[in-house]
């Protein structure tokens, strides 16, 4: 048999048949041969059957039949447990035959078909989500007598941000992500009917050779990735799909509007910048980002000017030229007499001249391509754009406007979206280390010697006061301690490179664990010491900073911080003359204080109290939401959670976290790029500009506010308040195998303390993925469910509050991808059978509660039974994911009762490599 067959098997633990009746039901046990009630179907996707058909030849090829035979034996097996053609509950007797060797390849062998589907479906993602077009968007808001002036306007104050973060969740080296990609590219040439490749490969071999080099590469790295390490990944994405996708998504987008529109779509990063809990990050990481972000984009720059030499030959004897066109070819220094008539050739080698030296002084090195005309240095990217726009000017003088169409425009637009600074750097730090800071300054400077003792009231009013003026408190001959000196270099170092960047370079300081007004005062006493704080009425800082609300007492507390923000006549004014403020929330540390239902209630409840404080403060509010791959951390379809933002907290702003393994899925190739940039987009003028009439709003949050509470309260009981809870987990999930996972530079834990209060949220999430349980994303919502009496209210929420439906939607998602009979197997690996065997019955009996309780509401009969392609491509993965569990455990076992084997550790590490490739949003 050549290849693999794949077959989609029915999801024999989440998707069982349900009766009707009341929310809460008992759990059902049915014979094996009721399971299936759905007969088993080929995969319907065509990619997934044609790359399957070719890794299962390529295994045989490279790995031997016998090996092949192995693991076709384990697939298939697993296929029929899925299907109910055997007994469910029976052991497979192939994977105890593997040896260690074998395990190995055959995880790597489920690994590569999860990455290989994941493709597939990617490459179907635009047309699974409704709506999620620019040329959609602007029909439904048509519809709605809102029109394309009305579109055009609001892009011209409009800022849509995805801001990519080092946060460790993408499990995959950078070099398997490499051939995934082009693997996706030349299965777009397949699609286009292109037989051979330029280089005269023909497609289908060419794809295959792809797959063979994923199998023969190593997908573990073997060093813990560096900050540097980290900024190359990024610039990647940036450099390769960013770069050349949003001046062709602005083209499009001019089109259909008949109208050119402000660069309202700009990346942004904190990679290089963001210290909080990474003691990796400081003044020179900052540096290097920023220089490598210059470098890709002036290369950029350069490359585009070059080709435009190439395609401009417009002979003056031929075609009238502008007296500018004609002054700037003179002004080039280009004397070359074969050129002598060809002024925009003269003009753009000049261009480039000019290019060439900003591109030493801001990188620090000549570029790739030199050139013989010295020029001087840009002064920023405003006079770069204003020479391209004589060439255009003097090409639109004649005929209809073409000839400076394509590569001329979408330069000008990348210059306009990018600069010099490609994407837009954040600093963040924790609100802890700057009251450090902050008493460290004033105690050397003799004006405060115990900062730390006075409370929130004393705090503000003393670096108000300070704030009113321009004397800094930091002298060259100060003895600071460590940290103090080293967040001093970060904000010179931010000082520099706005001068040296441009101001898009740093635009954002965001504080973590914000929790008062004296918070975000101490950030500004800080950058005042690096000169970029000025008094006055109004005071001026070319940074912006801004709070990060985390816990839910940060969310409770937000909107009365800002209040008292806009309180102060003195620094208010800042702000204000901004036009717009920046609030950042966090899903992920909100959801691990609080558990889902009330993570998500208090972000939205929240959001809708910032608009109301704002608004009355007179400036717009831009939300910056923090949001991970996984639903316990804010993951989902980023068009559905854009549309359910509550009315008024959009208004045409909004910047969104793009995190770990997300990245890759999302910018992995110029296609998926493109339709997720669009799909945001054309979600945030859908939230910001569609009327609403939701006429049941109070009482709809009134139920919410309830049900968050009720599920607040039993997730707290059970994660913070039970007793051995902490040990329960660390011993039933891969935490501390994760942790030593070579996925990120930062630590996994912000203390050295091992309690669930200090671990980052990315870790508590992914290990109870690992697991099965998906915990934080569904515990304590049937709690909730179950104890409200009033199910017609909650089916009417579901229909019509976007907010509801997409809150149950995200968490029917992970339902189906828990397996309660899978994480039963890890509850074992916890040494106190009867501590476990009593917490894992009380997580159980919740996911059942939670599942009846969620059928119920939206009135259903199984999980996923009106999301037929989500149902397909989780139940497609099911039998793949259940054997690397099964290795995993095993693999556990033997790893902690001290087994040496270096293949024992690295397959520990592979199956957490497989198993979150093939669970996707597990981070």
């Amino acid at each position: 048999m050549g290849g693999w067959v794949f077959i989609t098997p029915v999801n024999r633990t989440t998707n069982e048949q349900r009766p009707e009746g009341s929310l809460s039901k008992g759990p059902l046990v049915d014979p094996p041969q009721s399971r299936s009630s759905r007969p088993a179907q080929i995969a319907q996707n065509p990619d997934i059957r044609f790359l399957g058909r070719l890794l299962g030849d390529v295994i045989r090829d490279y790995g031997g039949e016998p090996l092949y035979r192995r693991i076709e034996y384990i697939r298939s097996a697993s296929v029929d447990r899925h299907r109910g053609v055997v007994d469910p509950r029976a052991t497979d007797p192939g994977l105890g035959a593997l040896t260690l060797d074998e395990t190995l390849a055959f995880t790597r062998g489920f690994m590569l078909f999860s990455m290989l589907a994941n493709l597939a479906e990617d490459r179907q993602a635009s047309a699974a989500e409704p709506g999620a077009t620019m040329e959609e968007a602007l029909r439904s808001l048509e519809k709605d007598g809102v029109g394309k002036r009305a579109v055009a306007d609001l892009a011209q104050r409009a800022l849509i941000a995805p801001v990519l973060t080092a946060h460790p969740t993408e499990v995959r080296r950078k070099s398997m992500i490499d051939h995934r990609n082009r693997i996706a590219d030349l299965m777009a040439l397949r699609d286009a009917g292109v037989r051979e490749t330029e280089d005269g490969e023909e497609i289908e071999p060419a794809i295959r050779r792809q797959i063979a080099l994923l199998w023969e590469t190593r997908p573990l790295r073997r060093e813990r990735l560096y900050v540097a390490d980290e900024v190359e990944t990024a610039l990647s994405y940036l450099r390769d799909s960013f770069l050349p996708v949003l001046p062709t998504l602005y083209a499009r987008w001019e089109r259909l509007l008949g109208e050119r529109i402000a660069s309202f779509l700009r990346p942004g990063s904190w990679i290089g910048g963001d210290r909080d809990g990474n003691p990796f990050v400081n003044a020179e990481s900052l540096k290097f980002a920023l220089r490598g972000a210059a470098e890709a984009v002036l290369s950029h720059y350069l490359d585009e000017v070059h080709q435009l030499g190439a395609e401009l030959s417009i002979s003056s004897e031929l075609a009238r030229v502008t007296p500018e066109l004609a002054d700037l070819a003179k002004r080039s220094g280009d004397t070359g007499s074969s050129r002598f008539d060809e002024p925009y050739r003269q003009a753009l080698r000049g261009i480039y001249g000019r290019l060439a030296a900003t591109f030493a002084a801001l990188v620090g090195k000549p570029p790739q391509r030199p050139t013989p005309l010295a020029g001087e240095r840009y002064a920023g990217p405003a006079d770069f754009r204003a020479d391209l726009e004589i060439l255009a000017q003097s090409l639109d003088q004649t005929g209809k406007g073409e000839l400076s169409a394509g590569s001329l425009d979408r330069l000008i637009r990348a210059i306009e979206t990018f600069g010099f600074h490609l994407a837009t750097l954040d600093l963040r730090q924790n609100a802890d280390v700057h009251e450090r800071v902050v008493a460290n300054l004033l105690k050397t400077a003799g004006v405060h010697d115990d900062y730390l003792s006075l409370d929130d009231v004393s705090r503000a009013a003393l670096l108000r006061r300070e704030l009113a003026g321009d004397r800094l408190l930091s002298t060259p001959h100060g003895d600071y301690n460590e940290e103090t000196a080293s967040e001093l270099a970060i904000v010179r170092a931010a000082a520099e490179a706005l001068a040296t960047f441009g101001p898009g370079c740093i635009t954002t300081y965001i504080i973590s664990k914000a929790a008062s007004v004296s918070d975000l005062l101490e950030v500004y006493v800080i950058l005042r010491e690096a000169g970029l704080w000025r008094a006055g009425s109004p005071p001026q800082c070319p940074i912006m900073v801004v709070p990060l609300f985390e816990t839910i007492s940060d969310l409770d507390r937000a909107a009365g911080i800002m209040s008292e923000w806009f309180s102060l006549s003195d620094l208010a004014p800042l702000s204000i003359a901004r036009g717009f403020q920046e609030v950042m929330v966090g899903y992920s540390d909100s959801n691990k204080d609080g558990g889902y239902l009330a993570s998500v209630w208090g972000l939205h409840r929240t959001s809708q109290e910032l608009e109301q404080v704002f608004a009355r403060a007179g400036t717009t509010l831009q939300i910056f939401h923090g949001r991970g791959g996984a639903v316990g951390r804010g993951g989902g379809s980023a068009f559905a959670a854009i549309r359910a933002q509550p009315a008024g907290t959009v208004q045409g702003r909004i910047r969104i976290t793009e995190q770990g393994e997300v990245i890759a899925a999302k910018y992995g190739t110029r296609q998926s790029t493109a339709s997720n940039l669009e799909a945001m987009a054309a979600a945030t003028f859908l939230a910001s500009l569609k009327p609403r009439s939701l006429t049941n709003r109070p009482r709809f949050s009134e139920a919410a506010s309830d049900l968050a509470d009720r599920a607040f309260h039993a997730y707290r009981a059970l994660v913070y308040d039970t007793k051995g809870f902490n040990h329960f987990f660390r011993q039933m999930t891969p935490i501390a195998e994760i942790a030593d996972l070579k996925i990120g530079s930062r630590p996994a834990s912000r203390t050295k303390s091992d309690r669930i209060e200090d671990l980052r949220a990315i870790p508590w999430v992914f290990s109870w993925s690992q697991a099965r349980v998906m915990l934080p994303g569904w515990f304590g919502v049937g709690s909730a469910l179950s104890g409200f009496d009033d199910l017609p209210l909650l089916r009417e929420m579901y229909r019509e509050w976007p907010f509801f439906r997409v809150t149950l939607s995200n968490l029917e998602m992970v339902l189906a991808k828990s397996d309660m009979g899978i994480a039963q197997l890890y509850s074992r690996l916890v040494h106190d059978h009867s501590a476990a065997d009593r917490l894992f019955g009380e997580i159980r009996s919740e996911w059942e509660r939670t599942r009846d309780c969620l059928l119920a509401v939206t009135e259903q009969s199984r999980l996923l039974e009106r999301n037929a392609s989500l149902d397909s491509s989780i139940r497609l993965r099911l039998p793949y994911i259940e054997p690397l569990n099964h290795l995993q455990i095993e693999l556990l076992k033997r790893h902690r009762s001290g087994e040496t084997d270096h293949r024992v550790r690295d397959g520990i590490q592979l199956s957490i490599n497989a198993i979150a490739t093939a669970l996707r949003n597990s981070g």
